[in-house]
């Protein structure tokens, strides 16, 4: 006798709607932040309306108001004299290594330390 794998409950449940929720969840697209002001710099050159301008990219124009008031925002902030800004992922990542190669350093010098 063969037996069917049983199925989870989850799978159990699984409506068309849910179905096409998790396509479009796994098919979203992730925008970089240059892409971002690109979009954003378009616009703001008058050329096309905001409406042609989010269907070429395939957004939505709710999106495109979002990034265009944290890109005035983040405007505001630079000429207020706020020059704080985030990492980028390069230097956080050399930063780790410098890190890791000093806490290496320490524990080596903590051992020369211990033993003499």
């Amino acid at each position: 006798m063969e037996t069917k794998p049983q199925k989870t409950s989850q799978e159990q449940k699984q409506t068309p709607e849910n179905f096409v929720k998790d396509i479009r969840r796994k098919a979203r697209r992730l925008y970089s932040y240059e892409q971002k002001t690109l979009i954003v710099m378009e616009a703001i050159r008058g050329e096309s309306s905001i409406a042609e301008i989010c269907r070429k990219h395939g957004i939505a124009q709710s999106m495109y108001y979002k990034w265009n008031k944290e890109f005035l925002e983040a405007g505001k902030k630079r000429l207020a004299g706020d020059t704080t800004r985030e990492a980028t992922s390069d230097e956080v990542s050399e930063l780790r290594k410098e890190n890791s190669r000093l806490k290496e350093m320490v524990a080596d010098l903590m051992l020369r330390y211990d033993t003499k």
